[in-house]
């Protein structure tokens, strides 16, 4: 799992990884609880030219500039709209600031070792390298991502030049 699930024991209880759920169209997510800084609401951002569709540009956060990610269009979402509902997950991710646009944050739930099932080897909407796992509580069924390898290399130095800009 990357190290990522990991499972401490306090005071003889199980105590799991805790991730925020948000959703992307019908599915949901999680990511590492420990990486968010902020959730807010959608707000404008300043448009950058000649940069990939997803990076949906720059917003200034408290004199921080923040670049955006529309992980809706990242995963090639159709019909992606912008409404009371869209959030901004803003993520501190190994020294940068980064927003990821998602449709809606439903929790934070827990997850302990023993709910987390290792990744298929396909997926739909991503490729299964930035997959740590599958969340399953009952019915409910969470794809757990690894955010950091999700904005993999390149795009974070496309991400550092337009902080540089």
């Amino acid at each position: 799992m990357n190290g990522m699930a990991t499972v401490t024991k306090i005071a003889g209880e199980t105590v799991g990884q805790e991730f925020l759920v948000f959703t992307l169209g019908d599915e949901e997510y999680g990511i590492d609880i420990l990486k968010v800084q902020e959730i807010r609401g959608y707000d404008q951002v300043t448009r950058i030219a000649n940069t990939p569709e997803f990076i949906r540009g720059v917003t200034n956060l408290r004199g921080v500039i923040v670049p955006i990610i529309d992980l809706r269009v990242k995963f090639a979402q159709p019909d992606v709209e912008y409404n009371d509902n869209t959030v901004v997950i803003v993520l501190n991710l190994e020294h940068r600031v980064v927003g990821i646009v998602v449709d809606g944050v439903s929790d934070v739930l827990s997850l302990t070792q023993d709910q987390i099932r290792p990744s298929p080897e396909f997926a739909v909407t991503m490729s299964t390298e930035y997959l740590t796992g599958l969340g399953a509580l009952g019915e409910r069924m969470l794809i757990l991502v690894d955010i950091e390898k999700l904005l993999s290399s390149d795009e974070m130095a496309l991400v550092d030049n337009l902080r540089t800009a």
